[in-house]
């Protein structure tokens, strides 16, 4: 990999010869601009305002522009000799637990190389001390004009130094939270816990640039004279206006989506009102049950014999029955089970 830096790690009184080389890069198609009529490339051109012609790259240089307008050339042995120690030197300020770094701050990677064989032992030290303490290293360092901060920590058997923006670079989140007051309940809490238990954890090496992919089937079709191909019908979307429906609805697709059963949902408890009665005990189920057949099958009886004797005869049992009710009533309790068993031989 090609350095873009050359310097030193000054730890304490060590200096360790280093490169600094990108440990990213960028796999974004990029386009040209063109001239829609007749597809010609579109360029710019430099050109010197007092001049009035165009410049090549080896004439261009750097100038700052004051507050009325004039323009100071600034070139770049000015900046190579800034008075700072960390013009050519990456110098370790603090060691700190990593949780202490806001992933805010973090900017560009790169990886340090050790500069030479005489930087391997101190390269070494550094490296498996930063291992043992479990602690990143704070660093300042000046690249590409101006002084920046950054966090060295171990990547395997290298040593790797994230950019970080200073502190007053981070914007406060102020107005970003919604301002309206809600309340989760926490039914939902626990359906948002299960939702992600269901997703899981994820090999990072198994995602990729969908994007992108889709951009080169594009290019692909159109340089082979043939049509691009058709997006797929967008997914239904609209308000949510049930959270927990959401969320049941969310659990159950990522578990069918990993092949396990759908997921256990318990709905929200019913309003008192709308409560289901108790049930009863099987066996007294049972007991009701016969109770009202012997009952049904003792009244059709009564019917059929009051049918046969007259509608005279059905008063004046009637009567009589309603005038010794209040004295026979024990004696009717007794002979009860000599009637049922009536019943059930007249019924066999």
């Amino acid at each position: 990999m090609r350095s873009i830096w050359n310097g030193a790690i000054s730890f304490g009184l060590v200096s360790i010869p280093i490169k600094l080389v990108n440990a990213t890069e960028s796999h974004s198609i990029s386009f040209r601009q063109i001239h829609t009529e007749d597809g010609g490339r579109i360029r710019y051109r430099k050109f010197c305002e007092l001049e009035d012609r165009e410049v090549t790259q080896a004439e261009i240089g750097k100038g700052y522009e004051d507050a009325d307008g004039t323009i100071i050339p600034i070139t770049e042995e000015d900046l190579a000799h800034l008075p700072i120690p960390t013009a050519r030197t990456i110098e370790i300020v603090a060691f700190v637990p990593a949780d202490r770094i806001d992933p805010l701050q973090m900017d560009a990677a790169y990886y340090l190389a050790a500069g030479g064989a005489p930087a391997a032992k101190p390269y070494t030290l550094l490296r498996e001390a930063l291992k043992r303490s479990h602690k990143v290293a704070i660093a300042k360092y000046a690249l590409r004009g101006r002084e920046r901060l950054g966090m060295l920590r171990v990547v395997g058997d290298a040593i790797a130094m994230h950019g970080l923006l200073w502190p007053d670079e981070v914007r406060a989140p102020e107005g970003v939270a919604p301002d309206t007051s809600v309340t989760v309940r926490d039914k939902e809490l626990d359906l948002a816990d299960a939702l992600m238990d269901t997703l899981g954890e994820v090999d990072l090496d198994d995602l990729h640039d969908e994007y992108r992919e889709a951009v080169e089937e594009v290019i692909a079709a159109k340089a082979a004279g043939e049509a691009p191909p058709e997006a797929p019908e967008p997914a239904a979307g609209g308000k949510v206006l049930d959270l927990m429906a959401a969320l049941e609805k969310s659990v159950r697709a990522a578990k069918e989506s990993r092949g396990e059963e759908p997921a256990e949902v318990h709905p929200l408890p019913r309003s008192r009102t709308s409560r289901a009665q108790p049930k009863e005990p099987a066996g007294k189920k049972s007991t009701a049950k016969k109770t009202a057949a012997k009952k049904t099958t003792a009244s059709a009886k009564k019917s059929t014999k009051s049918a046969q004797t007259g509608k005279g005869t059905q008063s004046k049992k009637t009567a009589a029955a309603k005038s010794s009710a209040s004295a026979k009533s024990t004696t009717a309790a007794k002979k009860t089970p000599a009637k049922k068993t009536a019943a059930r031989k007249r019924t066999a």
